[in-house]
C-alpha cells in the first residue's frame, strides 16, 4: 500500500520544481502586472485611466492593424515555404544535409544581429545596393531607397526579413514530423495509383497535422510579439505594432510604466484568445479528448 501511494506521488514530485519555477517567474509577475495595471502611476489609486490612455492613443488602432497584417501574411508565407523546404530535404538527396545546415544559419542569429545586419544592408549606401550595383542590376545613381517606402511597403519588407530568420524554425518542426511518418502508408498511396499531389494532400498532410499545429501555434504567438527587428530598422512608431508600443511606453516615456503594464496585459490577452481560437479551429482540443 505504501509503495502504491509512493508511486502515485512520483510524477507530482518530479514536476514540483518546474511548477515552483513557473509560479515564481511567470505566474507571480503576470498577476502583479494585471494588478498594478489598474492603479495610478503617482497616487496608487485604483483607476481605469491606464487602459483609457491606450484606447485613446492614435497609434493603438494602427498597432493592432499592423500586427494582424503581419501575423496573417508572415505566418502564411513562412509556413508554405517551410513546408516546401521540409518536403525537399526529406527526400534525402545528395547534398540535403548541406542544404539543411545552410538553411539553419539565420535561425541561430539573435534578433538584434538580424536587425543591425538588414538595417545597414537596406540603407541607401548599404551592402544590398552595393551588391546590386556590382551585379549590374542598378546604376551608381539608381540606388534603391528601401527604407523610404510607404508604411505598407515597409511592413512587407519587415515580413520578408522576418521570414528569412523564422522559416528555418518552422522547417525543422515540419521536417521532424515528416521523418516520423509511416513510410508504408505513403507507399500504399502510390501503389493504389495516387499522384504525388494526391498522396501529399490525402495522406502526408493529414498525418503531419500535429507537427503543423505545433509549428503554427508557436509561430503565431511569436509573430504577435514581434517588435525588435522593426525598431532596429525603422525606429519607434514608424511601423507601430503591439509589443513595440509596450516597450515605447516603458522605455521612451517617463511616468507611463503602468500604462506599459496595461498594454502588456492587453497583448497577453490577445495572444491567449488567438491561441485558443486557433487550437479550437484546428481541432487540437478534440484530439486531446480522444
Amino acid at each position: 500500500m505504501t509503495k502504491t501511494i509512493s508511486k502515485k506521488w512520483v510524477p507530482y514530485i518530479l514536476i514540483t520544481p518546474t511548477l515552483i519555477y513557473y509560479i515564481v517567474f511567470w505566474l507571480r509577475p503576470v498577476i502583479s502586472a494585471i494588478y498594478y495595471s489598474f492603479f495610478d502611476e503617482n497616487n496608487n489609486i485604483f483607476t481605469l485611466n491606464n487602459y483609457i490612455t491606450i484606447f485613446k492613443d492614435e497609434y493603438f488602432k494602427q498597432a493592432v492593424i499592423n500586427t494582424a497584417i503581419f501575423v496573417l501574411i508572415s505566418v502564411t508565407l513562412e509556413f508554405i515555404v517551410a513546408l516546401g523546404l521540409a518536403l525537399i530535404i526529406n527526400k534525402k538527396f545528395k547534398g540535403a544535409q548541406i542544404l539543411l545546415s545552410i538553411a539553419l544559419i539565420p535561425m541561430a542569429l539573435p534578433a538584434v544581429a538580424v536587425g543591425a545586419m538588414w538595417s545597414s544592408g537596406f540603407a541607401t549606401y548599404g551592402w544590398v545596393n552595393s551588391l546590386l550595383y556590382h551585379l549590374g542590376l542598378i546604376t551608381e545613381n539608381g540606388k534603391i531607397a528601401f527604407l523610404a517606402g510607404s508604411d505598407f511597403q515597409s511592413l512587407m519588407l519587415i515580413i520578408l526579413i522576418d521570414a528569412w530568420q523564422v522559416i528555418p524554425f518552422m522547417m525543422v518542426i515540419l521536417l521532424a514530423g515528416l521523418q516520423g511518418l509511416s513510410k508504408e502508408a505513403i507507399e500504399a498511396g502510390y501503389i493504389f495509383g495516387g499522384s504525388k499531389f494526391t498522396v501529399l494532400r490525402k495522406i502526408t498532410l493529414p498525418m503531419l497535422k500535429p507537427s503543423i499545429q505545433t509549428a503554427l501555434i508557436l509561430r503565431i504567438i511569436s509573430a504577435i510579439q514581434v517588435w525588435l527587428i522593426i525598431v532596429m530598422i525603422y525606429g519607434y512608431r514608424r511601423i507601430p505594432v503591439l509589443l513595440e508600443e509596450v516597450v515605447f511606453y516603458e522605455e521612451q516615456l517617463l511616468g507611463f510604466y503602468r500604462v506599459a503594464l496595461a498594454y502588456s496585459v492587453i497583448v497577453a490577452a490577445i495572444v491567449s484568445v488567438v491561441s485558443v481560437i486557433y487550437l479550437k479551429v484546428s481541432g487540437a482540443f478534440e484530439r486531446e479528448e480522444q
